[in-house]
């Protein structure tokens, strides 16, 4: 997939600007503040219909406007065109648009603009709590299966209901709580039999990249933990009852899963150095690219924030050979030195071409 041409409105901090990228890499240069990150996030939101970053859509519109519209002209790797928009109104919602027929359901989007971010946010998923692992599982998986996206919303739904009826206390109909405990088991193993088919994918993939990236011989692991993974899921339901009618909400089942990140047998958050955790974060989202183009049959966007200054020269280095090689597609990249970002490039003898965005406004580089 390529981005041919990307047009903003009303976006966080541009007014108005256009973009229109090389098949290569491209580059977005600023100041910390100027909006490189805001350009990068109008991709992603194409791509996710939502930011990357933890906004509403409402906090995504420029400060004294009522609307927001971003629109994108792809081909995709067989040359079809493709056009994608999406506006936002205050008081009158999202719509997005798909070659001109807007979806019924924004989530039928997902996966069509497949794309991969990688950003200082992600260090995140080393550091908070398994919710943020299971979010960035889930928005992954999304993009390659839309049975699992379905599969998912339906299984919060049904777990809403039943935390719901166990907060009745004495006044629950048992009965009831048995027919929501089938579905939910029913949609609780489909979730989970994904999840652990995908991670068990992604884990050589990380081990390639990690050793690639790092020049580490420390060997890394990707687990996928579940409450289902020893039991099926209606027993392990049953066995938790007690605890869940004292507690007023469902203990276990995959809204609890994780997945568990380790270096040289030892959990990457406490044993990992920081240069370590990082070329794991790479090592991840290289192996998710690697994926959803093998599934998809379409090289994701990449889009690499804001990453030059939490790296060494030497990573840097190992990560531009790996992506500008024949197995990654379109990359955009964001920094704040201009100088650095250039010099990286042209050391690695990689074509480019470069913005440079102060105070919202987007203008070639001469």
């Amino acid at each position: 997939m390529r981005l041919k041409k990307l047009s903003i409105l009303n976006f966080k901090n541009i007014t108005e600007g256009e973009v229109v990228p090389c098949e290569g890499i491209n580059c977005i240069v600023g100041s910390n503040g100027a909006g490189k990150t805001n350009v990068v996030d109008a991709i992603h939101y194409l791509s996710m219909s939502k930011s990357s970053l933890a906004m509403t859509d409402g906090q995504s519109v420029r400060h004294g406007e009522e609307f927001f519209m971003l629109s994108g002209d792809y081909a995709t790797d067989t040359d079809r065109a493709v056009a994608v928009t999406c506006a936002f109104g205050r008081g009158k919602g999202k719509t997005l648009k798909f070659c001109g027929k807007e979806y019924e359901r924004l989530a039928d989007h997902i996966g069509a603009v497949p794309v991969v971010m990688v950003s200082p946010a992600d260090g995140a998923l080393v550091s908070d709590s398994a919710d943020e692992r299971r979010r960035w599982l889930n928005a992954f998986i999304s993009q390659l299966d839309h049975p699992y996206l379905d599969n998912t919303m339906r299984y919060n739904r049904v777990l809403a209901e039943r935390n719901t009826l166990l907060k009745q206390g004495e006044y629950m109909v048992p009965e009831l709580l048995d027919v929501l405990d089938e579905r939910l088991a029913d949609l609780g193993e489909k979730v989970s039999a994904t999840r652990k088919e995908v991670v068990g994918r992604l884990a050589p993939l990380v081990e390639k990249f990690y050793a690639t990236i790092a020049d580490d011989h420390e060997p890394v692991e990707l687990l996928y933990r579940s409450d289902l993974c020893d039991r099926p899921f209606v027993e392990v339901l049953r066995g938790a009852r007690q605890k869940d009618l004292v507690c007023g909400f469902t203990n276990v089942g995959v809204h609890r899963d994780d997945v568990v990140m380790k270096i040289g047998g030892y959990p990457l958050r406490k044993y990992g150095s920081q240069g370590q955790q990082k070329s794991f974060l790479l090592a991840l989202k290289l192996a998710q690219y690697t994926l959803l183009a093998e599934r998809l049959g379409e090289k994701p966007l990449l889009l690499l924030d804001d990453l030059f200054d939490k790296l060494d020269e030497q990573r840097l280095s190992r990560l531009m050979e790996l992506t500008a090689g024949g197995d990654f597609g379109q990359i955009f990249i964001t920094d704040c030195n201009r100088e650095r970002l250039i010099s990286v490039l042209k050391n690695n003898n990689l074509p480019f071409r470069l913005w440079d965005v102060a105070e919202g406004e987007i203008t070639p580089a001469e």
